[in-house]
Formats: structure tokens, C-alpha cells, sequence
């Protein structure tokens, strides 16, 4: 956690910083937990120095939790999952329609895992060194937003690309992020990212809809839950720039073809 998140930010920044000299500049962004950081800067709501020290902010609290606890990812709705949940285990991630994260104690996330297996439900522990999005952030939360609110953020003054907030699923105003208790929120609660996905098809307004999904990242877990979301409409592009063990020069620039041919201007 000390050193994956500052890693990320940084990967996912000079990604949409090459992909810009192509001219591919996004209409609208959004991230996955940590993501959304990124995201932000993309926008123009955080400047490049703010959104590195809030990451490196948050990493350096999140890496001074003690270890443990445990993620659960599993093929259920929120709303089959909801009734299940305790001051010990709570959803982390709603990732698709159908499937959902829960985090929380290590015995307690096991027994639910467990409960829904035996129910005939996939389900797929994942390798975490914390419970995230889960009341174990609990003990940092102050902190970090004492941290957040010492950046004196300010709303930019100029236009902003839209953002969608993967705290609400819906699109969030420039000063909805320089709010030091939203960042507090947003590592605290559930990433909504299906709602999100689901937020950029349909748009803001008419012609505004999303059908070409970059994905800035190390490897194309989002891209298949995007497809998932949307279930696998026709006019659908979900394509990720770099994927885990394959040459990343050729995938990312594979990746821009595909936005080329889909609609999307290059220089």
C-alpha cells in the first residue's frame, strides 16, 4: 500500500499524459478507488502537486494500519448481500450489477464467503494486505482528512472535464472534490462502479453518452467489468492500455487504434 498507490497515480498519470501528445484527450473520467485521484487531476479539478500528496497522504496512514482483515469478491447483487452485512463485514465495491466486494474481520468475511458459496454463488477471496473500504479504515479517517483539508483546496476557476464520482455514481462538481470530507468518504465507503459505468453510457445530456472506455492502468480488470455493466452492448468499446505480461508499447498503442477506429480523434 506505501508504495502501490504513489505507483499507480503515477503510472495512470504519464499514461494520459502520452496519450494526450496523441491528441487522445477524454470527454469525461472516472476512477476505481484510488483511480478516482488520478481521475480528478485529469479533469482539472486537483492540480498535479495536490493530487500527489493526497496520495502519498493516504498510502502513508492506510500502510500505518495494522495488517489483516480480508476481501471477498462475489457473483451476487448488493441487494442479495445487504442483509448479510454487520458492524464487522460491509460491501467495499459494487464492480458490476452482479458483482460485488465484501471487506471487513478476517472471520467474519470467511463465514459470509462461505454462506454464499454454499448457495451455489462464485465467489473469489482476493489478496489484500488490508481490509479496504471497510470499518478498519476507521482509525485513520480523521487524520487524513485533518491532512486533506492542510492542502486548502480550491474549486478550479476554469472548465473542467466532467468527472462521475465513483463515491455516488453520479457527476461531481469541482467543489464536491476539493471537500476534504469527501476524500475521507471515498476511502471509507463503497466504490460504486457500476453506477458509474453506467452514469458515462447514458451521459449528461443527449450526445454526451460514453461508448469508447480507455482504461489507464497496469493490467484490463476494469474493462471487463465495463462490458459486464452493460452487457456487452454492440456499440461498445472497453479496452484497456496496458495489460499484465504483454509487450506495453504494442498494447498501448493497440489500445489507441481501437479508440482511433471507434470514433476517437488522434493527432
Amino acid at each position: 500500500t506505501l508504495y502501490t498507490q504513489p505507483a499507480l497515480f503515477a503510472l495512470q498519470t504519464a499514461l494520459t499524459h502520452l496519450l494526450s501528445t496523441w491528441g487522445i484527450t477524454p470527454t469525461a473520467v472516472a476512477g476505481h478507488s484510488i483511480g478516482a485521484i488520478a481521475a480528478a487531476c485529469t479533469a482539472g479539478i486537483l492540480t498535479l502537486h495536490d493530487a500527489a500528496t493526497l496520495i502519498a497522504t493516504r498510502a502513508r496512514l492506510m500502510h500505518t494500519l495494522p495488517p489483516g482483515g480480508a476481501m471477498t469478491a462475489i457473483n451476487a447483487t448488493e441487494e442479495q448481500i445487504t442483509p448479510h452485512l454487520s458492524d464487522a463485514v460491509t460491501i467495499a465495491a459494487i464492480n458490476t450489477p452482479t458483482s460485488t466486494v465484501i471487506s471487513g474481520d478476517h472471520h467474519t468475511v470467511t463465514q459470509l464467503t462461505e454462506h454464499f458459496r454454499e448457495q451455489g454463488h462464485k465467489v473469489r477471496p482476493l489478496t489484500v494486505s488490508h481490509a479496504f473500504h471497510s470499518p478498519h479504515m476507521n482509525p485513520i479517517l480523521e487524520e487524513f482528512e485533518h491532512a486533506v483539508a492542510g492542502l486548502s483546496l480550491t474549486p478550479p476557476t476554469g472548465p473542467v472535464i466532467p468527472f462521475v464520482s465513483d463515491l455516488t455514481g453520479q457527476v461531481a462538481a469541482p467543489s464536491d472534490l476539493t471537500d476534504p470530507s469527501y476524500w475521507a468518504r471515498h476511502l471509507r465507503n463503497p466504490v460504486r462502479f457500476a453506477d458509474v459505468v453506467r452514469r458515462l453510457h447514458e451521459g449528461r445530456e443527449p450526445g454526451e453518452e460514453v461508448r469508447t472506455f480507455l482504461e489507464i492502468g497496469p493490467d484490463g480488470v476494469l474493462s471487463g467489468l465495463i462490458r459486464e455493466t452493460l452487457d456487452r452492448q454492440e456499440d461498445l468499446v472497453a479496452v484497456p492500455a496496458l495489460r499484465r505480461d504483454r509487450p506495453e508499447p504494442h498494447t498501448v498503442v493497440t489500445a489507441a487504434a481501437h479508440a482511433h477506429t471507434h470514433g476517437t480523434p488522434t493527432d
